[in-house]
């Protein structure tokens, strides 16, 4: 997850400012870290699930670990295609396509009836991460420029640290009072919010 970070941090200081179009800052650096916000938060949230999520769906110890291999690995070999795809195709597009298809996915997860689904989802989730990630960094990188590219992006890193501490302690009170699911159903907030803050 850190090489996967630094390498969209490089992707987006190595962004060519397209001009002065950060009318809307606050929105377009709200916009960036909540789509961000998925992989970070899920990226942590999901370890302490790890022991309900096998009690409830019946999986060996030796396959648990797959539920966060399924969501590192498309992320990991598919984050610089996904920045390379928003230059070419337009990043907010690109960030909008993968913030929706990682809240569809989470979906998938969360009604998940086996593991093999559950699996399919965390696959899914990747993708979709591997698609937000360089694109919400190379949106801020294009957006500002000089002190205000470095300052965003330091905001953006910092949230991003909280966001993935906040995690575990969330996962845990939200398996204690409802259930490992919901750990999948906190991402459709930040990703309907992220989507809105995107289009406009």
């Amino acid at each position: 997850m850190n090489a996967a970070i630094h390498a969209a941090c490089d992707a987006a200081m190595a962004a060519k400012p397209a001009g002065p179009r950060a009318r809307h800052p606050r929105w377009i650096l709200t916009a960036t870290i909540l789509a961000s916000g998925l992989a970070f938060i899920d990226g942590s949230v999901v370890n302490v699930g790890l022991a309900a999520i096998g009690k409830d769906l019946k999986a060996e110890a030796s396959d648990l670990p797959w539920v966060i291999n399924a969501y590192l690995l498309p992320l990991g070999a598919l984050l610089l295609l996904g920045g390379a795809a928003g230059d070419r195709y337009g990043r907010v597009r690109l960030l909008v396509m993968g913030t929706l298809l990682f809240g569809i996915a989470s979906i998938g997860c969360a009604v998940a009836p086996s593991l093999a689904w559950l699996l399919a989802g965390r696959a899914v989730q990747g993708i979709g991460a591997a698609l937000l990630m360089p694109n919400s960094l190379a949106i801020l990188g294009a957006s500002f420029s000089g002190e205000a590219r470095g300052r965003s992006i330091g905001i953006w890193a910092a949230m991003g640290a909280v966001m993935g501490a906040a995690g575990p302690v969330l996962g845990g009170w939200l398996i204690d009072a409802v259930g490992w699911r919901a750990i999948f159903l906190i991402n459709l907030p930040l990703a309907i919010g992220a989507i809105l803050l995107a289009l406009v």
